[in-house]
């Protein structure tokens, strides 16, 4: 993951839409993305799903219909995420946030691998 620097991209716009469960993100390079709350839920940079270290890692399952139910600022570098499964350890810097954005589909790739890996089959609901 990038390093927090005075010259990373910084978001211009940060728009939740809790119908298609989805968080908008526009960056000040241009970048924009949309990036589902089950994606953001399960890549939490909390210790709770990563670990204190490599191979801690918490495989996240069962949060196909989680939401965002609050974005609070934290200070001028991240935001936490409060979920609707009650989660809300993770503070996303902007950083982190625009490493999710830029590599998304690699990581969800990942993410539906492992899942696979351990058996588990996901359940997309209907928004």
């Amino acid at each position: 993951m990038r390093s927090n620097s005075q010259n990373s991209p910084r978001p211009s716009n940060i728009k939740l839409h809790q119908k298609s469960r989805l968080l908008e993100i526009a960056f000040d390079d241009d970048t924009e993305c949309m990036l589902s709350c089950e994606f953001l839920r399960v890549y939490s940079p909390s210790a709770e799903v990563r670990g204190h270290g490599v191979g801690q890692e918490v495989l996240q399952t069962g949060k196909e219909d989680v939401n965002i139910t609050a974005i609070e600022p934290i200070g001028q570098y991240a935001i936490r995420l409060v979920f609707s499964d009650g989660h809300d350890t993770g503070l996303y810097s902007w950083d982190y946030l625009y490493d999710l954005a830029r590599n998304y589909e690699a990581l969800w790739l990942e993410y539906i691998g492992k899942l696979d890996a351990a058996g588990v089959k996901r359940n997309p609901s209907q928004a």
